[in-house]
């Protein structure tokens, strides 16, 4: 079952964001954290944090197994440019765009066995 996270409004450039997660991309989830952790690029930390995201869902919400989670997918778009103005010399200004990043990750994995009722917590639950 494909378990994703999202992380909206990253302001990083998204070419700048898809070069980090091109390098984590089809990666299992242990070896794109390691990765992640020893990349000097200052947009590896919201490509690890929604990655720690996606495996917590994994975890918690659909009972995946940590240690079996795969990315399927990784992707990165282009979030909401805010218009700005930068000085310049005679009294003039250049316009530019701050620009921000959406990124969505999708990981899947193999399930978690589920735990047996027993007898005495079906009693205690009758």
């Amino acid at each position: 079952m494909a378990v994703k996270a999202l992380a909206k409004g990253v302001p990083m450039s998204p070419r700048k964001v898809a070069e980090v997660a091109a390098l984590v991309r089809g990666r299992s989830v242990e070896d794109a954290l390691v990765i992640l952790s020893h990349v000097p690029r200052r947009a590896a930390t919201p490509v690890r944090k929604v990655i720690e995201s996606a495996k917590a869902n994994a975890d918690h919400n659909h009972g995946l197994k940590p240690a079996s989670l795969q990315i399927t997918e990784i992707s990165v778009t282009a979030g909401p440019r805010m218009k700005r103005y930068r000085p310049l010399a005679r009294g003039q200004a250049q316009p530019f765009q701050r620009k921000s990043s959406h990124i969505r990750v999708v990981v899947d994995g193999e399930a978690r066995q589920s735990k047996k009722v027993t007898a005495k917590k079906a009693e205690k639950e009758a």
